[in-house]
C-alpha cells in the first residue's frame, strides 16, 4: 500500500483525500481485481496515465497523485504510457509507492509525433524481478535486391524489457501507437501495429531471445476488435484472452484502445480468466463533484488572457471539468489480467514421470 503519512488530515483537502482513498480501496476490493498471492499469480496491468506531468491543464493536485499511486499498488507490474519528459510526477508516484517498488523507463521520443513522451514499467520487487534486458524497439531496414531501405520508425519508440516472476520468465513490450486520425482503421495506425507485431513475432522465434514468452501491451488506439488494426495482432500470432477481448478502456467506454496480448514458443504463463478495466471516475472526480473542484479550475482558467470563469455557462463548465479531470487522473482506464506463474506441480510431475520411465527402460 502507498505511504499516507504526509496527508494533512486537518485540512479540507486532506480530509477529502483520505475519504476518497477509503472509497477507492473499497471499490477496487469489490471490482473483481483479485487479492494478490505470494507466489501463485501476478497481476499485470497497462495504463495510459494521461500526460503525466505535462501542464496543459495545470499540474496534478497532490490528492491526484495519491489516487494514481493507490490504483497502481493493486497490481504487481504496470506498463505506463504518456510519461512526460519531466520525471517529477513519476518520481512522486514512486515515492508514494515506497521502497518495495521500482521502475524502468525509456528515454524521451522527441519531435512533434513523439510528443516528448516516455514509456515505463512500474513493478513490485517482492513479486517481480527485473531481468536486465532493456531496449527501445527499432524497426530494421528492408532489403530489396540487395538494396537496404530504411524503415519508417513508429511515432513513439516502444520499450521492451525482461522480467521474471515465480517460474515465469518473460519479455514485455509496451507501446503507444499513433493516433493520427479519428478513423477506426487509419492506414498509418494499422501499418504501425503491423510493423511492431511482425518484428516481435520474429523476436519470439529467435532461439537467442531472452525469453520464450512476450507480452505486448499498451495503448494501441484500436477502436474495436473487428478492426484491421486488431487483426494485425492476430495475424502475427498474438493471443488475447477471452476475458480481455472487447473491454472498453477509454473513459467514455466505447473504444478498446488498450490491449494485453501474448505470444510464446512454449507454455510458461496462463491467464486465470480474471481480467478487467477499472473505472476510477465512479469514485474520484465524479461529475457531481464539479463544484468542489471549481476553485482550482477557475484559478487555472483565469491565468489565460481575458478569460473569466464566471462568464462560462454551467454546461461549458462541465465540459471543462470533464477535460480537466482526465489530466488529474487519466482519459484511459487501467486494463489488467491475472496470470499464473507457479508451475512447480507440473515440473515435479514431469520429473517424476521421467524417473519412472527411466527405471522401466
Amino acid at each position: 500500500m502507498p505511504y499516507y503519512h504526509n496527508i494533512k488530515e486537518e485540512t479540507v483537502e486532506g480530509k477529502r483525500t483520505l475519504r476518497k482513498l477509503l472509497n477507492l480501496r473499497n471499490a477496487m476490493a469489490v471490482s473483481g481485481i483479485p487479492e494478490k498471492t505470494q507466489n501463485r499469480t501476478i497481476l499485470v496491468a497497462t495504463w495510459n496515465v494521461r500526460d503525466l506531468n505535462k501542464p496543459i491543464y495545470g499540474f496534478r493536485l497532490e490528492e491526484s497523485m495519491y489516487y494514481i499511486a493507490e490504483i497502481l499498488a493493486h497490481f504487481d507490474i504496470i506498463a505506463i504510457q504518456e510519461v512526460y519528459k519531466d520525471l517529477k510526477a513519476l518520481n512522486k508516484v514512486m515515492s508514494l509507492l515506497g521502497p518495495h517498488w521500482d521502475y524502468v523507463f525509456s528515454d524521451t521520443t522527441e519531435g512533434r509525433r513523439g510528443n516528448r513522451e516516455r514509456l515505463a514499467y512500474i513493478f513490485n520487487k517482492r513479486k517481480v524481478e527485473f531481468g536486465g534486458l532493456a531496449g527501445q524497439l527499432v524497426i530494421p531496414p528492408i532489403v530489396i535486391d540487395k538494396e537496404i531501405i530504411p524503415s519508417n520508425q513508429v511515432w513513439r519508440t516502444p520499450l521492451i524489457c525482461g522480467f521474471q516472476s515465480g517460474w515465469a520468465k518473460f519479455m514485455m513490450c509496451t507501446v503507444h501507437i499513433q493516433w493520427g486520425s479519428s478513423e477506426a482503421d487509419s492506414p498509418q495506425r494499422v501499418e504501425e501495429i503491423r510493423q511492431i507485431a511482425q518484428y516481435l513475432k520474429k523476436r519470439t522465434e529467435d532461439e537467442n531471445a531472452w525469453a520464450r514468452k512476450l507480452i505486448l501491451l499498451g495503448d494501441f488506439n484500436i477502436f474495436n476488435t473487428d478492426s484491421l488494426a486488431f487483426q494485425e495482432l492476430e495475424k502475427a500470432g498474438f493471443q488475447i484472452p477471452e476475458s480481455l477481448k472487447g473491454l472498453k478502456t477509454n473513459v467514455n467506454k466505447d473504444k478498446t484502445y488498450d490491449q494485453i496480448a501474448f505470444r510464446e514458443r512454449e507454455h510458461s504463463m496462463v491467464a486465470t480468466g480474471n481480467a478487467g478495466a477499472f473505472d476510477f471516475f465512479d469514485i474520484v472526480y465524479r461529475e457531481d463533484e464539479m463544484e468542489m473542484y471549481e476553485p482550482y479550475m477557475q484559478q487555472l482558467y483565469e491565468k489565460r488572457p481575458n478569460k473569466i470563469w464566471n462568464n462560462k455557462t454551467e454546461s461549458q463548465k462541465m465540459r471543462y471539468y470533464k477535460a480537466w479531470r482526465t489530466h488529474q487522473i487519466s482519459d484511459h482506464l487501467p486494463l489488467w489480467v491475472e496470470l499464473e506463474v507457479d508451475f512447480a506441480d507440473d515440473y515435479l510431475a514431469k520429473k517424476l514421470l521421467k524417473g519412472e520411465m527411466d527405471a522401466i527402460t
